[in-house]
C-alpha cells in the first residue's frame, strides 16, 4: 500500500523534540510524531501521595489530556461534561506505568515527579508520543534535581520509548497515523526499554485476529522504531 508522503512500511513520521518548550516546568518538551503534536510537562513535587509517606521512596505519576480541538471535531472538556473521561484515565495510568518502570524509586527520595501530557494535536499515536516525550521531560527534571544536588544517582535505570505498529490492508507498518490506525486489521502500542526488553503490550484485533508470526513481526518493526525514538 501506498503510504503519506511515500512512508516505507518500516519508517518512522518526522520525528521531532522540541525541549524547554515551556519554561516554568523542571522539565518540558513538544514532541511531534508528524502531525501529532504533544506538549509534555515535568513537574518536581517535594511531596508524594500519602500512601508512601515515610517509605523512604519516591513517586511518578502522569495526567493525560486532549485540546478541544485536537481532533477533527471538537469534544467538551472534562469539566464541562462533567464526567470523568475513560479514555484520558486509562492513557495515564498506562503513561505512568511505563515512566514508573524505569525509575529506581528509592534512589528519587521522597518526591514525586508529575507528567502532563496535553495532546494540542492528534493525528494517531498521541499515546506513544505521550510516553517517549514524558520521559524525556522526566529526564531533564531529574538532571536538574542532580544539578541542585537534592539527589546523588540517577534514578533512572535505562531509557524508554514507545511506537504503534499495527496491520493495515494486510500490511504491517510501523508508526500508525489517524488514517492507518482509523482503518487497520489490528494495532498496538508496544513500549521498550533500550535493551529491547518488552515493558507493556497494548493490542488490539479490529477486524481479524493476530497470527502469532504476524505479532512477532510487528514486534521485530517496534524495535526499528523504537531504536530510532532512542537516538534522540
Amino acid at each position: 500500500m501506498t503510504r503519506l508522503n511515500d512512508r516505507k512500511y518500516n519508517e518512522l513520521r518526522q520525528i521531532k523534540v522540541t525541549t524547554d518548550y515551556i519554561k516554568y516546568p523542571e522539565g518540558s518538551v513538544l514532541i511531534e510524531f508528524g502531525d501529532t503534536k504533544v506538549i509534555c510537562n515535568a513537574t518536581i513535587d517535594e511531596n508524594v501521595p500519602p500512601f508512601l509517606r515515610n517509605k523512604q521512596q519516591g513517586w511518578v505519576t502522569a495526567e493525560y489530556s486532549m485540546l478541544p480541538r485536537a481532533t477533527h471535531s471538537r469534544t467538551k472538556r472534562d469539566a464541562v461534561s462533567g464526567k470523568v473521561n475513560a479514555r484520558a484515565s486509562e492513557i495515564s495510568r498506562l503513561i505512568g506505568r511505563s515512566l514508573r518502570a524505569c525509575v529506581d524509586l528509592k534512589s528519587l527520595g521522597e518526591r514525586q515527579i508529575l507528567i502532563d501530557c496535553d495532546v494540542v494535536q492528534a493525528d494517531g499515536g498521541t499515546r506513544v508520543a505521550s510516553i517517549t516525550g514524558g520521559f524525556i521531560a522526566m529526564e531533564i527534571a531529574i538532571q536538574k534535581l542532580i544539578s541542585s544536588q537534592k539527589i546523588k544517582t540517577n534514578p533512572i535505570k535505562r531509557k524508554l520509548a514507545a511506537i504503534s505498529v499495527g496491520v493495515v490492508n494486510g500490511e504491517c507498518l510501523l508508526d500508525l497515523d489517524y488514517n492507518e490506525d482509523s482503518n487497520c486489521d489490528s494495532d498496538l502500542n508496544i513500549i521498550m526499554f533500550d535493551d529491547m526488553s518488552i515493558v507493556e503490550i497494548q493490542g488490539t484485533a479490529e477486524k481479524n485476529s493476530i497470527p502469532r508470526d504476524t505479532l512477532n513481526n510487528l514486534i521485530d518493526l517496534a524495535e526499528i522504531g523504537v531504536q530510532s525514538l532512542l537516538q534522540l
